[in-house]
């Protein structure tokens, strides 16, 4: 028998959980977790770990509170490392409280790690603290899902009210608040999903705010904040005035490649949607590469179009006989990813062009004799040819060898259907190479980005997006992730306007 945690997974910003509370995460066994809980917690758990949602919701509880606390302490008493994961902090209004109860009768060794707490994620995300030294010292919080069993007399006058699960009886609420001699004038905001690129937010006054809820439609959950302080979020709302807040922007790049996209995107307020259209797997035969590098003394030059090209080299040359000791060639990189990964070896890049396509490449080699020179090029299994052809034209003997292939994820058309079907389409979706592109179309179709901007990365992913039947909106200017991201922060700062 091990041990439950009960974690505070916090207010929705999966990036907001605790240091602790993400290594507990990374080691669990089974993960038990709601509808309030980030998804994308669930993938730090190890890739065999149970998962099990035990969400409750007005209408629908997957298991009753008996049965959740009765599935804990089963898996705890296999042996297991339990983790019940809770949105916000597991003892606010989280019934962590009654969890820890069941776990301390049964015997079983528990830890509570807590959480952000929803109303202190509300308070920074919307610009509304909730305590002020010239509004409030004082902040009260409160169910709202049973009006009548809250004595409204002793907790309706706090300075700064804040309501949880009230959403649906707010208009009940407010007429007991001003009923009992609250200012209908005084400063509410009712907020969906905070800290989240899709937070919402209504702002008014007690007696204004149940008919703008009523208006826009917001369903639960939600938690409504009362009080002066609210007035503040006109002068301190950073996080909804972000270049990107609230656009949905698709990235296609490989899984475990997109994080420096992704991660650049959700800083600007994106909900960053991955959808890879693109596998990097091992070449289909290393005979190639591995003679190369057995005879890598001999190259002149040895140029890399990709960080990928650099990953997969390295691995074989790990597997060689041979290692850098035997590399006397001049190292080329098409571009600052490339070289950034070269210099990850402590290797120094002699070459780089000016522009970071095939183009550029060979104009930085303009002023280099090759006549009679050995180049090495490892690279896609399918790339373009330029760089060869030019290269063997200048007199240069050229060994290009497949170090990676990159094939269409098998998941990716059953993707791209639940991503673009409907009329709830993403704004935005990103193209950082041709084959990035030819692999959406193959998936999905060229027709499926009707009314998505579309952003490429550079002028090849724009002619081969255009050969297939897609419009283009903006194109970088400079050829990569960072000028990617500007581009994207760009056109939608001119849409603005």
């Amino acid at each position: 028998m091990t041990k439950v945690y009960l974690i505070g997974a916090g207010p929705g910003d999966p990036d907001l959980i605790t240091l602790k509370g993400r290594r507990i995460l990374e080691q669990a066994d089974a993960v038990f977790y709601d509808h309030l809980a980030p998804s994308a917690l669930l993938d730090l758990a190890p890739p065999n770990a149970e998962r099990i949602y035990v969400g409750k919701k007005k209408a629908a509880h997957a298991f009753t509170q008996d049965e959740i606390c009765a599935m804990l302490i089963d898996r705890a008493r296999r042996g297991l490392t339990v983790v019940r994961l809770k949105g916000g902090d597991p003892f606010l209004f989280g019934r962590g409280g009654e969890e820890a109860e069941a776990l301390a009768e049964a015997g079983i060794p528990f830890e509570i790690v807590p959480g952000v707490a929803t109303p202190l994620g509300i308070a920074a995300y919307t610009g509304v603290p909730l305590t002020h030294r010239e509004h409030t010292s004082a902040v009260t919080f409160v169910t709202g899902h049973a009006v009548a069993a809250i004595d409204w007399d002793k907790v309706g006058h706090a300075e700064t009210l804040v309501i949880f699960m009230g959403l649906t009886t707010f208009g009940e609420i407010a007429r007991e608040l001003i009923a009992r001699g609250r200012d209908a004038e005084t400063p509410a905001m009712a907020v969906r999903w905070a800290t989240r690129p899709d937070q919402e937010t209504l702002a008014g006054t007690l007696a204004s705010l149940p008919q703008l809820i009523a208006e826009h439609g917001m369903k639960p959950p939600a938690t409504i904040v009362v009080g002066e302080v609210v007035r503040l979020r006109d002068k301190l709302n950073w996080f909804e005035r972000l270049p990107l807040f609230g656009r949905r922007i698709v990235v296609t790049r490989a899984k475990g490649q997109a994080d420096a996209l992704s991660l650049r995107l959700r800083a600007l307020g994106a909900d960053v949607i991955e959808m890879p259209t693109i596998k990097i797997r091992p070449a289909a035969d290393y005979g190639p590469l591995d003679r190369a590098i057995g005879d890598l003394a001999s190259y002149d030059w040895l140029i890399f179009t990709s960080a990928n090209g650099v990953r997969f080299f390295l691995e074989r040359l790990d597997r060689s006989a041979t290692d850098l000791r035997a590399l006397r060639a001049r190292i080329c990189a098409i571009g600052p990813a490339t070289r950034a990964a070269v210099e990850a070896l402590h290797l120094k890049v002699d070459l780089m062009g000016k522009e970071y396509v095939a183009e550029g490449l060979m104009e930085a080699f303009a002023s280099h004799d090759l006549t009679g020179k050995r180049v090495l090029l490892p690279r896609a299994a399918v790339a373009r040819d330029l760089v060869p052809v030019e290269l063997a034209k200048r007199g240069a003997h050229v060994d290009v060898v497949e170090a990676y292939r990159t094939v269409v994820p098998d998941e990716a058309a059953a993707q791209a259907r639940e991503v673009f079907a409907g009329p709830n389409k993403p704004d935005c979706i990103t193209f950082t190479s041709s084959s990035t592109v030819q692999n959406f179309v193959a998936a999905a179709g060229a027709a499926a980005l009707d009314g998505v901007k579309v952003v490429s990365i550079g002028p090849v992913t724009t002619q081969t997006a255009r050969a297939l039947g897609i419009d283009v909106t903006k194109q970088a200017q400079v050829f990569t992730v960072e000028g990617l991201i500007d581009a994207v922060a760009g056109m939608f700062s001119e849409t603005a306007v």
